[in-house]
């Protein structure tokens, strides 16, 4: 997968994110993911991380092998 592919994933569920993907290893399935979002204000970090694997959905157990997940709001 293209890191802008699941960058878009991400916005299109989270609109108000601000999202960075690095490709961790250059094969298209490892990805770090740094998710900043007013949506998050309040939420637990679990709760902040199940939205993003949410907007993964299929495609964490298709074409994502790895996915590191760093979230906050923008007062973070």
């Amino acid at each position: 997968m293209d890191p802008e592919q699941l960058k878009s994933l991400i916005e299109a569920r989270i609109p108000d994110a601000q999202v960075m993907v690095r490709d961790l290893r250059g094969t298209g399935d490892h990805f770090r993911v740094e998710v900043t979002s007013p949506s998050f204000e309040g939420m637990s970090l679990i709760k902040q991380h199940q939205l993003v694997y949410a907007a993964v959905g299929e495609e964490l157990t298709n074409a994502v092998h790895a996915l590191s997940i760093h979230t906050a709001t923008p007062q973070e």
